[in-house]
């Protein structure tokens, strides 16, 4: 609270002309402490001797009454009626004065011992800790206007501070407070909290004097100027320019002053025309709003708005006239948030946290429109502001950032087969829109009024009549009205202090919603067979309650949690104590209660209301923020039913529940008629799985595997198929609808097929039943891969013997993945198949020949030989699995032949693996040699085939090695300026195995090279290899056919290497003089050396060499640097 030094302006003028100058003398002496007459407000709790007549008219007059209406009403007033007016017109609770100083009221904060660090620095908790250390003093009440001075202690890093305080109030509200401390903020300061609570628990110690006019009326004229002189002399530098201007206009006659009859007291209370509120410092509130706004969400912005909004509920709650104007604040400051303009103007969404502050805006203007007790000029004024907001351009939508489908308020959708969605609009809903709707509801209803104001409204003559509908069979009320609406009039009532009413309204509502639940399934049960053989159905929700931006279900659990607790009813706050230790007060049972079933409870009723609402079938809503929301509000629902402990009778409502959702057909999300673009249950039906197995496994097998569907991704409907009990129906044809969240729902079908995965080990039959399930509804690649890792892990847990049914589940969903992803790409891919193979060793010899007889659906054949019989031939399969040879052999066979099935397959990729893989069995190796040499005309390049001949050679097979070679040979081609490819080295290579092969093999391979290669320094080091060592180094180590000769330059092959080695820089060097600059002269300089070593191995190259160097010369003469540079080095 903004509290400021200077006090405010006197609320009204006043005068006393009624009261003569005799009447006066004596009769207002100096004033009397405020216990001294009548009983004081500590007193009427400690003793037993009853009020005087004069306390309790003058209380009921302090809290209604403005004081001008009571002086205008009587000519005289006593003076002992005025002290005990002015003694009860301070506010006597300490509720409302801890409001106005914290975020919160609740027991949590009020009865804690304020051991919280948090808690402690709370304005309300150190202004208790202030006064409870004596720290308030010279307290004074002078008629409406309560002064004093609050101490606050000297701390290690600040100085010991005197506070001057000062609280006006009127009909037991504070109206404005002000503190020299200079605190900015929304709530009381500290140290208004101390002299305000020092009043309410002090009284008797507080000198109390009638408002400071009174006081003046006693005075004579000299008495007024001895006043008036000691008043400015004390406080001559603050008051003396006024006091002086104020004395020159009241001694002209014309003055405005003159004017006006009479003269303001600021002690003297509220005038007639004054709103009697508490002090809500408006600017304050503004500016932190703003400041929140702007922080984006950091430094827990949205924290603190969120505690604004619980600070209007609970305004709202004590039924506070500031909280309606508290959120006009908060509204203005929201609509003129600049990010608003920025994201419509850029396109962007706006934040998921950021459109949730939104939502709460909304709904708590619903609640204010919906005051049961509302004025009807107010209930304008605010529609007024409300369509205002709503005409803006960039006042949020409801839904999000697209156009809603869901129906006006008053519009109940038919719940009948003959809904018609194409009859439904999509009009433009904002935020605010359900709020200027609820504008036009009301509460005159004699129905509804009966139900909300009588604990026995019933009609015991209505069981006769089942049409009824505004009693069950019981004679029990019900209430039809569009669920969310009238789950908003719930809200309302809760919101506005009304916990019995609104507690009424939500039973009666709550058995509507039961009787309608058995209605709709007679209703399916007489048209099964028609809508089973037809094959389609009529929309029966479209606006789903969960998920809803009324929060409906949410509402009515919320409303009978809170009386099963008995946080409302069952137990009350008492303020009259300290507030640093709150004490509970036990109450009656709720009369209410006669509205239950025997053995049903608040608790019970909550919980079939959320299990209700959390089985209806309804579409899944447009827009990302909608859909989010479905998921949100889903789970935050199912996370307060999974605090709550089961008993026998909330068991039951669960399997009484669960049948009626597996019978309801389209009525229900687990019915047998299941629309494609329904919101899934994937997550409402593992808690009720888990829920229920414990109790009927059964039933809780049916909702589960019931629950698994998930017809959104289905390709086509299998409305042919009558005999399967789940018939899909589209609602909208030709729709295709943009499901954002479905990567998270997709995990949740995931997490319920591995939850009753878990749940059947050892059982078989409901393992495949579970199987069966998962492959027929799961579409996702990577979920079945995860269900069969949780269903390895399950199977092969430490601690117990492995289970081999469950193992051949988590094989048999491994095969399906490797199916499902054979075609496509997925960087899982080679995870999965290495983990497939583990799977499978686990299960047994079996396992794997089996997939290797079928590699070809499932592996592609590099996978199938690199991973799949690479691993299984490894040694530690062997010792896994415990073989013996026989067993060992026929493993190993089935692995050869798959090897060499992908070698022929894909020769390229897999011919090296089918060549290792069949080293041990000789038939088998020549057979995959064979397919190389097939493939390698056409079906292999030089790189593949370099790497096989070099693993031949490794082998001890130079011959084949060399054949390889020399069919890589014939696809090779290095162009002169490839002088770094990396294929250099195989030619290398194979050039040295052809050399020490023999004269023939090397004559063989040369025109080979020649032909591939274009590169001068590759040929010239070829040829410097060649003529080191002899030929036939390898045969000479087996015969004596090497003559020990080196091979000459003059004859082939190596002079033909020799020609096309010096062609090769030839053709180079004029490559590079094309382009050439100067940087790169040296380079070119010791390029021309290296041209010139390889010429001078010919034996007439040195002429050819200087031959060269002529045309050189000749022909780029027009680079002189170069050619100089040439002539130096070359002559």
């Amino acid at each position: 609270m903004a509290e400021r030094v200077q006090q405010p302006p006197a609320k009204r003028l006043c005068c006393r002309p009624g009261y003569g100058s005799t009447c006066r003398q004596g009769q207002r002496a100096a004033g009397a402490p405020c216990g001294s007459s009548g009983a004081t407000q500590g007193e009427s709790s400690r003793t037993q001797s009853p009020e005087t007549l004069l306390d309790i008219a003058a209380r009921k007059v302090a809290e209604k009454w403005p004081f001008q209406r009571v002086e205008e009403r009587f000519e005289r007033i006593p003076e002992p009626v005025q002290r005990r007016i002015v003694y009860w017109s301070f506010p006597r609770s300490e509720r409302e004065i801890c409001m106005y100083s914290s975020f919160n009221t609740g027991g949590e904060e009020i009865g804690s011992s304020g051991e919280s660090g948090d808690e402690t620095r709370l304005p309300f908790r150190r202004g208790i800790a202030l006064l409870e250390s004596g720290c308030v003093d010279n307290v004074l009440q002078v008629g409406f206007h309560l002064s004093g001075t609050v101490r606050e202690p000297a701390t290690p890093s600040e100085p010991e501070l005197v506070c001057n305080v000062s609280v006006s109030f009127d009909r037991c509200k504070i109206t404005a407070v002000t503190c020299s401390c200079g605190n900015k903020d929304i709530f009381y300061c500290a140290h208004v909290v101390a002299l305000s609570l020092y009043r309410v628990r002090k009284p008797e110690q507080v000198k109390l004097r009638l408002p400071i006019s009174e006081t003046l009326f006693q005075m004579n004229r000299d008495q007024l100027q001895k006043f008036v002189q000691y008043l400015i002399t004390v406080h001559h530098t603050d008051v003396l320019p006024t006091a002086q201007k104020l004395a020159d206009e009241i001694l002209s006659q014309n003055s405005e002053i003159n004017q006006v009859h009479g003269a303001p007291d600021p002690t003297a209370g509220a005038s007639v025309d004054d709103e009697n509120c508490w002090h809500l410092d408006e600017e304050q509130v503004q500016e932190q709003v703003k400041l929140f706004l702007s922080q984006g969400g950091y430094h827990g912005s949205g924290k603190q708005l969120n505690l604004l909004f619980s600070k209007v509920r609970e305004m709202l709650k004590m039924r506070d006239s500031n909280g309606a104007r508290m959120l006009t604040l908060i509204t203005e400051q929201f609509m003129g948030d600049p990010r608003l303009a920025l994201w419509r103007q850029q396109g962007t969404a706006m934040t998921d946290k950021y459109r949730q502050l939104w939502d709460e805006l909304g709904a708590l203007w619903m609640c204010i429109v919906l005051n049961p007790h509302c004025k009807p000029e107010q209930k304008a004024f605010w529609l007024r502001q409300l369509r205002r907001w709503n005409s803006v351009d960039v006042c949020p939508l409801e839904d999000g950032n697209h156009s809603s489908e869901l129906t006006n308020l008053t519009n109940v959708l038919p719940q009948g087969p003959a809904g018609n969605p194409d009859s439904l609009s999509r009009p433009h809903r904002t935020v605010f829109t359900r709020a200027i709707e609820a504008c036009d509801l009301h509460w005159q209803d004699p129905h509804l009024q009966n139900i909300i104001t009588e604990d026995h409204y019933t009609n015991y003559c209505y069981h006769e009549n089942l049409d009824s509908s505004l009693f069950d069979t019981r004679g029990w009320p019900l209430w039809h009205e569009h669920v969310p609406t009238a789950c908003a009039r719930v809200d309302a009532l809760r919101s506005h202090g009304y916990p019995k009413e609104a507690l009424r309204l939500a039973i009666a509502i709550v058995n509507t919603l039961r009787r309608q639940q058995q209605k709709q399934l007679e209703l399916f049960r007489s048209h099964k067979k028609e809508l089973l053989n037809r094959g389609i159905t009529a929309v029966t929700n479209l606006e789903g309650w969960v998920g809803h931006p009324l929060d409906p279900i949410g509402t009515l659990f919320s409303t009978l949690m809170e009386m099963g607790r008995g946080s409302e009813e069952g137990t009350l706050l008492d303020f009259s104590g300290s507030l640093g230790s709150g004490r509970w007060t036990e109450h009656p049972v709720f009369p209410a209660q006669r509205f239950l079933e025997e053995g049903e409870s608040f608790l019970s009723l909550a919980v079939e209301t959320a299990l209700i609402g959390l089985g209806q079938q309804r579409v899944m809503p447009d827009g990302l923020y909608a859909q989010e929301k479905v998921c949100r509000n889903e789970e935050q629902l199912l996370g307060k039913l999974q605090e709550i402990d089961l008993n026998d009778t909330l068991v039951k409502i669960f399997r009484k529940q669960a049948v009626l959702l597996l019978e309801a057909g389209p009525y229900s999300g687990l019915g047998e008629i299941l629309y494609r673009e329904s919101v899934p249950m994937h997550t409402f039906a593992k808690f009720l799985f888990t829920s229920l197995l414990p109790h009927d496994a059964e039933l809780a097998y049916r909702i589960a595997l019931r629950a698994m569907r998930l017809p959104v991704l289905e390709s086509t409907n299998p409305s042919s198929d009558l005999s399967r009990p789940h018939h899909i129906v589209s609602v909208v044809p030709n729709r295709y609808p943009r499901w954002f969240t479905l990567s998270h729902i997709e995990t949740q079908q995931c997490e319920l097929a591995s939850t009753m995965l878990t749940a059947a080990k050892g059982d078989a039959r409901k393992l495949e039943t579970v199987l069966e399930s998962i492959q027929k509804n799961i579409h996702s690649s990577s979920h079945i891969f995860k269900l069969a890792q949780d269903a390895f892990k399950i199977a092969t847990l430490m601690d117990s013997l492995p289970d081999l049914t469950l193992l051949k589940v988590s094989l048999e969903l491994g095969l399906q993945v490797m199916r499902m992803t054979l075609s496509t790409l997925n960087w899982r891919r080679r995870e999965m198949v290495r983990w497939l193979v583990t799977c499978a060793t686990e299960v047994g010899v079996f396992a794997l020949d089996s997939i290797m007889q079928n590699w070809f659906t499932l592996f592609t054949p590099t996978e199938a030989t690199s991973v799949v019989a690479s691993t299984v031939m490894s040694n530690s399969t062997i010792v896994r699995l415990h073989l013996d040879c026989h067993q060992q052999e026929n493993l190993a066979n089935s692995a050869r032949t798959l090897a060499l099935q992908c070698a022929m397959k894909d020769p390229q990729n897999c011919a090296l693996s089918a060549l290792t893989l069949c080293e041990k069995d000789h038939n088998a190796f020549e057979t995959a040699y064979k397919i190389v040499l097939d493939a390698a005309a056409t079906g292999m390049n030089y790189t593949q085939l370099f790497t096989i001949a070099r693993y031949m050679e490794h082998r001890g097979y130079p011959a084949r090695a060399y054949k390889l070679a020399t069919l890589a040979m014939t696809h090779l081609n290095l162009s002169y300026n490839q002088d770094t490819h990396p294929a250099i080295n195989d030619v290398l290579w194979a050039c040295a195995l052809s050399h020490s092969l023999g004269k023939n093999e090397l004559a063989a391979v040369i025109p080979l090279v020649v032909k591939s290669v274009k590169c001068a320094t590759v040929l010239s080091d070829i040829l410097r290899r060649c003529t080191l060592t002899t030929p036939g180094g390898m045969v000479a180590l087996h015969s004596r056919r090497n003559s020990g000769k080196l091979m000459s330059l003059d004859k082939t092959p190596l002079r033909q290497l020799l020609d096309a080695t010096i062609g090769a820089y030839i053709n180079t060097t004029h490559s590079r003089l094309t382009h050439i600059s100067p940087r790169h002269y040296s380079e070119f300089i010791e390029f021309l050396s290296k041209a010139r070593e390889t010429f001078l191995m010919a034996h007439d190259g040195h002429i050819q060499f200087t031959q060269f160097i002529d045309n050189l010369k000749q022909i780029y003469k027009g680079k002189k640097k170069l050619m100089m540079l040439v002539r130096e080095r070359f002559g």
